[in-house]
């Protein structure tokens, strides 16, 4: 996990992404998404670095997934440091980000609730 990378502005866990070996984040200008990226110029314009720091609950872009929905929720909810800690200690009890391309554990839901709740515990309950 490259903690530093953290949580891109539509939710997703830049920090352990497959592609960040050579991508340093959405704001780098080398997120492999940039030219289709709904999210990145919305927040821009509104002056906020993250979907989870904007008002409206919209489903714009990224946030039309259930990953990136229930990842800007948690922030929401609980703090960025706290995602993030739950996301590390996931990833080091065998919880996967990605597997076989761009599917992992995390998408393994379609409720926002259930997801948060397998962030807080690794456990799909």
């Amino acid at each position: 996990m490259k903690r530093e990378l953290g949580i891109a502005r539509c939710g997703l866990a830049c920090c352990l992404c497959s592609e960040n070996d050579h991508c340093k984040g959405c704001d780098s200008g080398d997120c492999p998404g940039v030219n289709f990226c709904e999210n990145r110029p919305c927040s821009t314009a509104k002056g906020i670095g993250h979907c989870y720091e904007c008002e409206l609950n919209c489903r714009k872009g990224m946030l039309g997934k259930i990953k990136p929905l229930g990842f800007t929720e948690f922030v929401r909810r609980y703090g960025e440091k706290e995602l993030l800690d739950c996301l590390e200690r996931n990833e080091k009890a065998g919880v996967v980000y990605h597997r076989e391309g761009i599917i992992g554990d995390y998408d393994d839901f379609d409720d926002v609730e259930m997801l948060i709740q397998y962030i807080r515990t690794g456990k799909n309950e």
